[in-house]
C-alpha cells in the first residue's frame, strides 16, 4: 500500500508506504543500510541484517507493518514494526524481547517534516492499535515522532542499561575510585597474559562456526545456574547465524575468539554503529574460572579496543548486574514512548497500568535482593 504525503522536503515530494511484504522487506538492504548511515542515533539493533533476521526467526505471517517514507527515490526514513493482539493490540518494534535497543531510522538531514510525514503514516497505521515503542535509548529518533504526535501519548521507564566512556583499558582503568582498584584489574591484566589468552577477530567466513561455538560455550558456563531460556532455543540460533554474518561486512559486528594455545576458552560478539559498541553475548569455558582468569576483564578489554573510530559510548547494555558496577558506568534507562489516537485511548491507560504493576514488582525483587545481601534497599 503507498499512500502520496503533501509535504515537501527541498522541493520533492515525500511519499509514504505500508509496506507488509517480508520479500520486499528482504530487497531493501542496500537503501536501508544507506539510510542507517544517514542516522547517527541508529544503534547495530535498526540494521537490516539484524531486523530482518529477527522477523525471519520471530515474526507471525501477515504481522508485518513497515513503515517507509521516501523523498523521491530516496529512503529517508523507517519505521520497523509487527503487529500483535496480546495482551494488547499494538504495534511493536521489530526486535522487540532480544534487542536492547528500540528505534526508528531517520535522516540526520530532515528540517522535521520528514519525521512528520513518519508521524502521520504512523498514525493511520495504527487504527486500533496502540503504539508501543519499548527500550528506547535516550535520544532516539522515534522520540522526533513522539513530539509531533497529535493523539494521547506517555513516556514511562524501561529497562536501565549501564555506559562507559569509549576510552582504551587504560582510560577505564583511571576512572576507578581508587588506584588499589586500578593495581587490581592491572594485575589481573597479568594474570590472563601468563596464562597464554590471545585473542583473535574472526573473519566473515569463519563467522558461523565461531557463533556456533559461543552459543555452546554460553551453554556450558551457565550450566546448572540460571539462563536467559531464550539463548538456548533454535530460533535465536537461527536469528544469530543469519544476522551476524552481515553484520561483520558491514562493520556493524566483531566476532572474537580468545585462545590458550589452540584451544578456544571464550567467544565475544559485540555489535557495533557510528556512536556505540556494546558486548552482546558472549561464551567461556568454566575452566576458565577455574585458573583464576577474570572473564568479565578479558571481555572488557577487547571491547574497549573496539570503541576508536570515533564511537562516544561503550555501552554494557541491558542489566544492573553488580560486576558491572565496578566500573563506574552511568547508568541510563531507556524509555517506553506510547502513542495512541484518541478512540484508542483505553490502550493506553490499560499499558499504563500494567506497565506500574511490573515497576512494583521490579521494586518488591530489588528489595528482597538488598535484604539478602545485607544492604540497605534504598
Amino acid at each position: 500500500m503507498t499512500a502520496t504525503v503533501t509535504a515537501r522536503a527541498r522541493g520533492v515530494r515525500l511519499t509514504a508506504e505500508l509496506v507488509t511484504d517480508a520479500d520486499v522487506f528482504a530487497g531493501l538492504a542496500p537503501a536501508w543500510g544507506r539510510l542507517f548511515g544517514r542516522c547517527a542515533a541508529a544503534t547495530p539493533f535498526q540494521s537490516h541484517a539484524w531486523l530482518h533476521s529477527w522477523w525471519l526467526s520471530y515474526g507471525r505471517p501477515g504481522r508485518l507493518r513497515l513503515l517507509l517514507v521516501r523523498a523521491g527515490r530516496d529512503l529517508v526514513a523507517a519505521a520497523p514494526l509487527t503487529l500483535v493482539s496480546r495482551p494488547l493490540p499494538a504495534l511493536l518494534p521489530l526486535g522487540t524481547g532480544i534487542s536492547d535497543y528500540a528505534d526508528v531510522l531517520l535522516d540526520d538531514a530532515d528540517d522535521g517534516r520528514v519525521a512528520g510525514a513518519l508521524t502521520a503514516a504512523l498514525a493511520d497505521a495504527a487504527r486500533t492499535a496502540l503504539v508501543d515503542f519499548r527500550e528506547v535509548r535516550p535520544g532516539g529518533a522515534v522520540e522526533r515522532v513522539y513530539d509531533r504526535w497529535r493523539g494521547p501519548r506517555r513516556t514511562v521507564p524501561d529497562s536501565p542499561c549501564l555506559e562507559l566512556p569509549a576510552l582504551p583499558m587504560d582510560g577505564l582503568i583511571a576512572r576507578l575510585p581508587s588506584g588499589k582498584s586500578g593495581q587490581r584489574v592491572r594485575a589481573k591484566l597479568r594474570r590472563l597474559a601468563a596464562l597464554g589468552v590471545r585473542r583473535r577477530t574472526v573473519g566473515p567466513e569463519e563467522v558461523e562456526t565461531a557463533l556456533i561455538r559461543l552459543l555452546a560455550l554460553h551453554r556450558l558456563q551457565w550450566q546448572g545456574r540460571g539462563v536467559t531460556s531464550e539463548h538456548l532455543r533454535p530460533r535465536f540460533r537461527a536469528h544469530l547465524l543469519r544476522a551476524v554474518g552481515p553484520m561483520v561486512r558491514s562493520g556493524n559486528a566483531v566476532v572474537t575468539e580468545f585462545r590458550i594455545a589452540d584451544e578456544v576458552v571464550a567467544v565475544d560478539l559485540t555489535l557495533l554503529s557510528g556512536g556505540m559498541a556494546g558486548g552482546y553475548l558472549y561464551g567461556a569455558h568454566p575452566g576458565l574460572r577455574e585458573r583464576r582468569a577474570d572473564v568479565a576483564v578479558m571481555l572488557l578489554d577487547a571491547c574497549a579496543e573496539l570503541t576508536g573510530g570515533g564511537r562516544g559510548t561503550l555501552s554494557l547494555l541491558r542489566g544492573d548486574e553488580p560486576y558491572k558496577h565496578h566500573w563506574r558506568p552511568e547508568r541510563v534507562v531507556n524509555q517506553r514512548l506510547l502513542m495512541a489516537r484518541r478512540h484508542t485511548a483505553p490502550l493506553l491507560t490499560a499499558a499504563l497500568c500494567g506497565a506500574g504493576a511490573r515497576q512494583r514488582g521490579r521494586e518488591v525483587r530489588h528489595r528482597w535482593r538488598a535484604r539478602g545481601q545485607g544492604r540497605d534497599p534504598v
